[in-house]
């Protein structure tokens, strides 16, 4: 999305700040007018290019709150000591390439806010977003209850092994001060930040961009290269040592005719446990060697902190059942969880989820915390994601306690969804198919934004011009199943696609994939079927308008509905050659969710149209 007005921050980096006395702390912006250049990348993409840091005050807000406010996660922060004591916050944040004019990109992460009374761009930029706020309001007024894209810069460098941090300078910084604090060098930190030309000489307020984690790297190069000598050395003193040995026993073997002994192999023993198992195979840490809610990494869980958790899966706690397992919501602390507990019979689902989760780490996607295993159960950890799932807050809401969802948050929920999906095909080292998308499988968080979840059915699959697998059995959910997989059994990344589109079709209409037949009670009509019907109409929007979701009262743009009716058509050609990528329907889809906020905007915070999405932007 381009940033108007983000002209002026190429070149002047801070405004001079009229702030209040009541906001005098440590993060006080002072004027400057040093030259500023946020850092550019090649190409916009609205996928994550890959995740950054930014510097967090918390001014007083739980982990939940800021990572709400900076649309983070709140598993991805973490907490970080001045050497004055004060403890701040590194909170982890997707990062993407995005357009500030027509002609140059540069990395940020965006995100939502709420404008309250007696903001200025100043206290928004300073307070609310930790002096990284670029150009609040894109240079217009602020007006109380209106909804905001705030714009962070950030960072990606393949040189920095802990990642890039976006930090606003602070009184008595100095570049090694800053440098020490986060692992990095002097240097290293000059060469991320071409506008700062004297490095003797940096102002509070000013952004720099820190690369984390390189401090010591030629020290370690030179260790290393000593340690690979002195290995060489004594590699080739124990081969000499072993081929004088093989030489004597040959000797030996050819003077004495004795018969060699049989060597008996001992076998593993049949009860090792799936964790101890599982711990070769990932790079994991018990839970006593790390705080869990800290760390990228899974941990393995103890039974007895699984059990504590959820008291002991007492049913009262159980919020979901599925074929593969129930889900319970547990606490570890002040951390809400949810625990899928498994029997052992299902380890092939576990194991199926847990190498994807291992490596997989986006906002749109449900984050694995940890497992664990033992008598006769295998255990989940996962983020617990507020608001449950898609399909309840579409299908009957009022009787689950939901209001209905209104028409802008559908197409937000729509695009997150998609972005998840889309990152499991194109972005992860390996291509994933999920095999079970559906409404049940994407779960809302308190801002209604959407995580894709439940990898116990995921695939791989090759990148290659024939990404076709085909499947042993038929898995998968009736009424989101492609015909080529049932027919033939066939499972590509368009599988995915095709069940996306029934997804969608649900956010239109708010129908089941498959329900009953009003004409014939003991037969089953699908969505798809219903769809189908009405673009067959010559008048496309009439036709829509009988299918639209009643709980949207007539509130929705309708251009903007045909239009994600028409993806919806698209994702579900019978051909899957014919069908999209995720990629191909993501800018769309994108533009689809920008027209429906202008939309929304339009009509004024009154009207009924913003029921359902009070807390949703």
């Amino acid at each position: 999305m381009a940033k108007l007005g983000f002209m002026f921050f190429l070149t002047l980096f801070l405004q001079h700040h009229h702030t209040s006395a009541s906001l005098i702390d440590r993060r006080r912006s002072i004027a400057s007018t040093a030259v500023w250049q946020p850092m550019y990348c090649n190409a916009v993409d609205i996928n994550p290019s890959c995740n950054s840091f930014l510097y967090v005050t918390p001014e007083g807000r739980n982990l939940s709150e800021t990572a709400s406010v900076f649309n983070g996660s709140a598993s991805l922060i973490q907490t970080t000591k001045r050497h004055s004591g004060s403890e701040d916050l590194l909170v982890g944040v997707p990062c993407m390439c995005e357009a500030i004019n027509d002609t140059l990109t540069a990395f940020f992460h965006d995100t939502q806010y709420k404008v309250e009374k007696d903001d200025t761009p100043d206290t928004v930029k300073i307070k609310i977003f930790s002096g990284l706020a670029m150009n609040v309001g894109d240079g217009k007024g602020l007006f109380e209850n209106d909804t905001i894209t705030v714009h962070l810069p950030c960072g990606c460098s393949s040189t920095a092994s802990d990642g890039v941090l976006s930090y606003a300078v602070q009184e008595e910084d100095t570049l090694s001060t800053i440098a020490s604090l986060f692992r990095s060098s002097s240097q290293d930190i000059l060469s991320l930040n071409p506008s700062v030309t004297n490095p003797d000489f940096i102002k509070p307020g000013w952004v720099l961009f820190i690369p984390m984690g390189v401090a010591g790297s030629s020290k370690k190069k030179i260790g290393r290269l000593s340690i690979i000598i002195a290995a060489c050395i004594s590699a080739a003193i124990l081969l000499l040592c072993v081929f004088t040995i093989i030489l004597r026993l040959k000797r030996r073997s050819s003077q004495h005719n004795v018969e060699t002994p049989e060597i008996k192999m001992e076998r593993a023993p049949s009860n090792t446990s799936i964790a101890a198992l599982e711990s070769r195979f990932f790079p994991s840490m018990r839970i006593t060697d790390i705080d869990p809610f800290q760390t990228e990494r899974p941990v393995i869980f103890s039974l007895k902190v699984v059990g504590d958790a959820t008291a002991n899966f007492d049913e009262k706690r159980k919020i979901g059942e599925g074929g593969y397992g129930s889900v319970y919501l547990g606490f570890i602390g002040a951390h809400e969880i949810a625990i899928k507990k498994m029997k052992a019979s299902k380890s092939k689902e576990f194991f199926a989820e847990l190498k994807v989760l291992c490596k997989v780490h986006h906002i749109n996607v449900v984050e694995l915390i940890g497992y664990a295993a033992g008598d006769d159960h295998l255990y989940l950890v996962y983020e617990y994601v507020q608001n449950g799932s898609l399909n309840d807050h579409l299908h009957d809401p009022l009787l689950k306690g939901h209001q209905p969802l209104s028409w802008t948050a559908r197409t937000q929920i729509a695009l997150d969804a998609a972005r998840g999906i889309e990152y499991i095909h194109d972005h992860t080292k390996a291509c994933y198919v999920h095999r079970d998308i559906k409404t049940s499988n994407i779960l809302l968080d308190n801002g209604l934004r959407a995580k894709v979840a439940d990898f116990g059915l995921v695939k791989l699959v090759q990148r290659s011009d024939e990404e076709e697998c085909v499947a042993t059995r038929l898995v998968g959910t009736p009424g989101y199943l492609p015909p080529e997989s049932v027919l033939e059994l066939h499972m590509t990344t368009k599988s995915d696609v095709y069940a996306f589109g029934v997804v969608l079709a649900e956010l239109i209409t708010g129908l089941r994939a498959l329900m009953r037949d009003n004409k014939e009670v003991n037969k089953m009509k699908s969505l798809i079927s219903i769809m189908r019907k009405a673009f067959k109409s010559d008048d496309l929007e009439s036709s829509l308008e009988t299918i639209i979701d009643p709980n949207l009262k007539d509130n929705y743009p309708i251009e903007e509905v045909c239009k994600m009716a028409n993806i919806s058509m698209w994702c579900l050609n019978e051909d899957p050659m014919n069908r999209p990528e995720m990629r191909d329907i993501m800018p769309t889809l994108s533009q689809i969710h920008l027209t429906s906020i202008e939309w929304e905007a339009s009509l004024g915070g009154d009207h009924e149209v913003f029921s359902g999405v009070a807390n949703g932007r």
